[in-house]
C-alpha cells in the first residue's frame, strides 16, 4: 500500500450547496474513475484532510463513513484508511441549479436524491433567481455532467433565459417546475402549469369562498413567480363575479372582514400573519388566508393554513426516474387544495 497524492484531485467548492461531506466523496470516487486514486491506495488521516480543505473533521469523518459504507473505503487499525475497491463505477454525475432554497425545494431535493440511490453524484447550486448568476455558474460547470436539472425562475431577464438555457445538451437537459418558451429539441420536463392550476383550485375552494366579499391576490412587482398564475386568478374572478385586486407590496394592505388573501412568497406569509393578528379579526370567519405552496408548517399555524400546491415530492422523484430511464418526456404535475381552518 502507497500514499497517494489526493490533494490534487479533492475540490471543496465554497460556492455549491451540496454538503461538502458530499463533494469530499464524489472528488475522491471520480478520481478513481478517473485512475487517479487506484486500489490499495492509502488516503490521509482525517486529521489532514480536515487541515488541508479547511472543512470540520466531522465533515471529513461523515465523508469517509459514506465511502465505507458503499464499500470503496477500507481502514485499517494503526495504518489508516485505504482503497478496498475500484470496480464502484457513477454512471451518473448531475448538475441541480436551484433558484432559491425553501422549504419546498427542499422537498424537490431529498426525493430526487432519495430516488436516484446512492451510487449517483449530485452538484447542488443556488443562484437566487440571477440570471447572471445562473449563467455564470452554468459556464463553469460545462464539463464531466451527464445531466443538468434547472428550476428555471429569474426576476430580471427571464425573457432572455431559453438563450442561456440552450446551451445545455438536450439530451443531458431536464426542466423543473417550469417550462421555458424558446428552450428546443428533446428534453426532459416535470412542470406546473401555472395559470390552469390556480384557477381549478380556486374552483375547488369557490363554495368557502363565496362567503368573503373580495379576493386579494399578494403579486410583488418584482417577484420570480411565473405571471400566468396572475393571468389564471384574473379570469376565475371575473368568471365567478368575485371583487378582487392584485396588491404589489404586503406592507400596504388594509385588511377588512369579509376579504380573502393570497400569498404567494413566505415573507409575504409572515408579514400577512402579522397584520391579521394586529386587525384582531378571526382568520377562516372574517378574513380568508391561503398560501401557495405546502409545507409542514401550514398544517400548525392559525390551526392549520389552507394551501394550493403541487406534489413536491412527486417532481423530484418523476424527475430522477427520467433521469435513470433516460428519458425525455413533458410531464405536468397534479395541483391540489388543501383546505384548512385559515378559510
Amino acid at each position: 500500500m502507497k500514499p497517494t497524492r489526493i490533494f490534487e484531485f479533492i475540490h471543496i467548492d465554497e460556492y455549491s450547496a451540496t454538503p461538502k461531506y458530499l463533494q469530499l466523496t464524489n472528488s475522491i470516487l471520480t478520481a478513481i474513475e478517473a485512475g487517479k486514486i487506484k486500489k490499495n491506495d492509502m488516503l490521509p488521516s482525517i486529521n489532514e484532510v480536515s487541515y488541508e480543505l479547511e472543512i470540520s473533521r466531522d465533515t471529513a469523518e461523515k465523508g469517509y463513513k459514506y465511502l465505507k459504507k458503499i464499500g470503496v473505503l477500507g481502514s485499517i487499525p494503526g495504518k489508516g484508511y485505504y482503497i478496498r475497491a475500484t470496480d464502484f463505477r457513477q454512471t451518473l454525475r448531475i448538475c441541480m441549479l436551484f433558484n432559491k432554497l425553501s422549504s419546498h425545494k427542499k422537498i424537490v431535493y431529498d426525493a430526487f436524491v432519495s430516488a436516484l440511490g446512492e451510487q449517483v453524484a449530485v452538484d447542488f447550486y443556488v443562484y437566487n433567481n440571477d440570471l447572471k448568476l445562473f449563467k455564470k455558474l452554468l459556464n463553469n460547470k460545462m464539463e464531466g455532467y451527464s445531466h443538468y436539472v434547472v428550476i428555471p425562475h429569474f426576476i430580471e431577464g427571464s425573457e432572455n433565459a431559453y438563450e442561456v438555457i440552450n446551451t445545455i445538451p438536450k439530451e443531458k437537459l431536464v426542466l423543473l417546475d417550469k417550462k421555458i418558451p424558446g428552450v428546443d429539441g428533446e428534453y426532459a420536463a416535470v412542470y406546473e402549469n401555472f395559470e390552469k392550476d390556480i384557477y381549478h383550485a380556486l374552483e375547488q375552494a369557490r363554495e368557502s369562498l363565496s362567503k368573503y366579499h373580495t379576493i386579494k391576490l399578494i403579486f410583488p412587482d418584482k417577484t420570480y413567480y411565473p405571471r400566468e398564475i396572475k393571468k389564471g386568478f384574473l379570469r376565475f374572478c371575473q368568471q365567478y363575479a368575485f371583487n378582487h385586486e392584485v396588491v404589489a407590496d404586503v406592507n400596504a394592505l388594509d385588511i377588512h372582514e369579509g376579504e380573502v388573501f393570497i400569498s404567494l412568497m413566505e415573507d409575504d406569509l409572515v408579514a400577512l400573519i402579522e397584520q391579521v393578528i394586529t386587525s384582531q379579526l378571526i382568520v377562516g370567519k372574517q378574513v380568508g388566508v391561503i398560501s401557495y405552496n405546502e409545507t409542514p408548517l401550514k398544517k400548525i399555524i392559525l390551526d392549520g393554513i389552507t394551501t394550493i400546491s403541487t406534489d413536491f415530492d412527486q417532481m423530484g422523484t418523476i424527475a430522477a426516474n427520467m433521469i435513470l430511464e433516460n428519458s425525455r418526456a413533458h410531464v405536468e404535475i397534479p395541483f391540489k387544495l388543501t383546505m384548512r381552518k385559515s378559510l
